[in-house]
This record gives structure tokens, C-alpha cells and sequence, in this order.
């Protein structure tokens, strides 16, 4: 299950955990127009942990999930290339 609230300078996505035993914290997604950061409570300090990505590696990581293993470098222009 998600939320999606839209706010002054950023829309916030939150990704709620649901149907396994152990669940996980909640992961608060914050896009704003030049990054990305990804928030979540570590359950072992209580303690709120923060990721940023910036636009590029948001682009980066949405083309690395239709991807077998490599190593590849997005072109603008076109689609992925292997090196």
C-alpha cells in the first residue's frame, strides 16, 4: 500500500509495508524538482535514516530494474548501452 501527497515544493510517496510477518518501517519518498531522498526509521537506533539521489541516478536506477546484470551508462539520446 502507498500514499501520495503533493506539497508546496515536493510530492511525498510513502510506502507502507503490509502481509508478511515482519514487516518493515515505512519508507518516505520526497521528489523535489533537482533530487530525490528516501526516508526510514532504523527500528535498531529509532533513528531516521536519509538517502538523496539525484535526478540522474533516479533515472539510473528506474532503467536498472529492466536490466539483466552489467555495467551500463544511460545516453540521453538513445537506450542503454553495455560496456
Amino acid at each position: 500500500m502507498f500514499t501520495i501527497e503533493h506539497e508546496f515544493d515536493s510530492t511525498v510517496v510513502t510506502l507502507i509495508d503490509e502481509g508478511s510477518e515482519r514487516l518493515n518501517e515505512d519508507v518516505i519518498i520526497n521528489a523535489f524538482e533537482e533530487c530525490v531522498t528516501l526516508e526510514q526509521v532504523d527500528p535498531r537506533t529509532d533513528q531516521v535514516v536519509t538517502v538523496t539521489l539525484s535526478i540522474s541516478q533516479l533515472t539510473d536506477l528506474a532503467a536498472a530494474l529492466d536490466l539483466p546484470e552489467g555495467v551500463y551508462r544511460l545516453r540521453r539520446d538513445t537506450a542503454p548501452a553495455a560496456e
